[in-house]
């Protein structure tokens, strides 16, 4: 793990303490209640259906103690006067029909809402997806990969959590809780009076540990992303790790943000082991005085046997919910952090937005024009304080210059990864701005020096650039770029898996099938950011053949240090500090005697 990605978990940590100023946190909470609302919105009614399915099963359970008080006090004296079990029989009949509703209610919730669940979290995984898609490189620039994963697995299974379990255990806690205190009040007035003596202590409990969990399941959810952060961090770079031997200040980076995982979670369980116990705690206190007092209370004939055995049994009910509501807060505090988590990604707007009225580009010529261009990546420090170039169509244009020049930035531009922060690029005569991302990517294609290839077979990446090609028109592509003789050599051909990005091609192999990606999408405008910096001589060579094929015909910008690239341009263009120094053809910049022409003499001379 490198410095850069140290300070960026140690800069995570610090967005997400627990000192965000209230006005963010009010935001936060705000972005996440609208995105909880965007998702349930499309299933109103399904979700009204099972509402009405819970508060008939919970009324269908709250009906048992009353039943069992009307069989007590008004089905088993006929039977002692001998007057027949008539009474008693119906009362067990409605018991019978009470237990059958709710076990046929209860299979129909879990049947739908383990459904709707599951359609949410569908939706849900495919709009962070696509949305991350979208975004522009200079988000992904700052936003790790781990935090990436961490959206899309851990913070959505903690919704799905909440989903699966949050839905009923709120409405059964809500139903219950007041369901119980009418009946109880109902039963008996002044037993029931008793009986709410102990709401203000259990509010007030309930209340504390509400404040709590809310601060300690953000703390856990921040924590477990930190953790993910500097697992993936590590493994990604896992040769540089190793190159470096990082691997102890790596595992005291892991140890830190474990242990704070770990602090967090011991942290939910105490308050936990105190919510819990004080709740059962409180009920079983509240259930012996009911007890004593409704015994007393009958002995002197003021209440019923059947009466008191139904407090007893309706207090149990009121209770049992209330411990529930312990697993219901850590579920509802963890989706709560989840979805300030997403609600925040997905209210990133792209740097470069799709146009509001799109422009209707004719076919593609691929001239590229930068007027006044000018760009930061940070405030106040100008890459190109102001770049004017014109590349006519079909014209090759190599960028030379030192680093930090500009050219990896003007080939962004071009591609717009990023929109400059002044002046205007256009492409045959409309402003990219103006361009829709699928119109512009249809025109303008960048192969850089990474050549990420993607878990699957060869075809299937040199296919990547256009998905509904022929195997024949993949083929051909391949053959025009010279790279299907080694292709025709692997075990299984064009059908050979490149493995973990493209780990079975060597380095040029890898090159060979980025340009033949390139060549099968047929771009009007091709851009190569060192294309061929990471080959030796002889991958080069072969490359440089390729070179040849995939630049005929079209607008291409080459950056490259060889200058053996290079030379197959029409144009250079030598930059410093993101100004033109010299442009003219390669022979004539050689004979010039200016920059270029020492660069050039550099390079011959490393060769001899």
């Amino acid at each position: 793990m490198t410095q850069t990605s140290e300070q960026a978990w140690r800069g995570y940590a610090e967005e997400n303490g627990d000192d965000l100023p209230q006005a963010a946190s009010l935001v936060l909470k705000e972005q996440s209640r609208k995105l909880l609302g965007e998702l349930l919105r499309p299933h109103k009614k399904l979700i009204w259906l099972l509402v009405v399915i819970v508060v008939v099963e919970n009324a269908a359970r709250l009906a048992v103690p009353y039943l069992v008080h009307l069989g007590i006090d008004h089905g088993i004296p006929p039977i002692l006067a001998g007057e027949g079990a008539t009474t008693l029989v119906t009362v067990v009949s409605f018991v019978l029909a009470s237990a059958i509703i709710q076990a046929f209610a209860r299979q129909m919730f879990l049947m739908r809402s383990g459904k709707l669940g599951q359609t949410i979290l569908l939706g849900l995984r495919r709009r962070v997806f696509d949305h991350f898609q979208r975004l522009s490189p200079s988000f992904h620039d700052k936003y790790t990969s781990g935090r990436v994963i961490s959206r899309l697995t851990s913070d959505v299974d903690v919704i799905d959590e909440m989903l699966e379990t949050g839905f009923d255990g709120l409405v059964t806690a809500v139903l219950t809780l007041f369901g119980t205190a009418i009946l109880l009040l109902t039963l008996d007035l002044k037993l029931g009076l008793a009986a709410l003596l102990s709401f203000p202590v259990l509010f007030a409990i309930t209340a504390w540990f509400r404040r709590r969990s809310a601060q300690v399941y953000r703390r856990t959810r921040e924590t477990v992303a930190l953790v993910i952060v500097h697992f993936v961090e590590s493994m990604t770079g896992i040769r540089a790790v190793q190159a470096f031997r990082r691997e102890p200040r790596n595992e005291e980076i892991f140890h830190g943000v474990n242990d704070k995982y770990r602090a967090a979670n011991l942290e939910s369980f105490r308050i936990n082991a105190i919510f819990m116990p004080s709740v059962k705690g409180v009920g079983n206190i509240t259930i012996v005085a009911i007890l004593v007092y409704g015994a007393w209370e009958a002995y002197h004939g003021r209440v019923t046997v059947g009466v008191l055995t139904a407090f007893t049994l309706y207090l149990r009910q009121f209770f049992e919910p209330l411990q529930e509501i312990s697993q219901f807060y850590n579920t509802f505090q963890s989706a709560s952090a989840a979805l300030e988590k997403l609600s925040t990604v997905l209210a990133e707007e792209p740097d470069v937005p799709e146009p509001a009225e799109p422009a209707k580009p004719a076919d593609a010529r691929g001239q590229v024009e930068m007027r006044d261009v000018r760009f930061s990546y940070v405030d106040g420090v100008e890459v190109l304080p102001g770049l004017d170039l014109e590349i006519p169509a079909g014209q090759t244009l190599a960028l030379v210059g030192t680093t930090g020049a500009g050219k990896t930035t003007i080939a962004k531009l071009v591609a717009r990864f990023y929109d400059p922060t002044g002046g205007d690029v256009l492409l045959d005569g409309i402003d990219l701005r103006q361009f829709t991302e699928d119109d512009l990517r249809e025109r303008v294609v960048m192969v850089t020096q990474e050549n990420f290839l993607f878990t699957g077979t060869v075809a299937d990446n040199i296919r990547f650039g256009k998905p509904d090609a022929t195997m024949a028109e993949v083929v051909d592509a391949a053959k025009a770029i010279g790279a299907h003789d080694f292709i025709s050599a692997l075990p299984d051909g064009y059908d050979t898996s490149v493995e973990k990005r493209g780990s079975r091609l060597s380095a040029g192999q890898r090159q060979l099938v980025a340009f033949a990606r390139a060549f099968l999408a047929d771009p009007a405008v091709l851009i190569l950011d060192e294309a061929t910096s990471s080959l030796d001589i002889p991958s080069e060579r072969l490359v440089q053949r390729a070179l040849r094929t995939i630049l005929t015909d079209r607008t291409a910008i080459v950056i490259a240090h060889r200058l053996s690239t290079v030379e197959t341009a029409d144009r250079v263009v030598v930059l410093e500090h993101g100004r033109i120094l010299e442009d003219g053809s390669p022979a004539d910049l050689i004979g010039s005697g200016g920059q270029y022409a020492g660069l050039h003499q550099a390079w011959a001379d490393s060769l001899a």
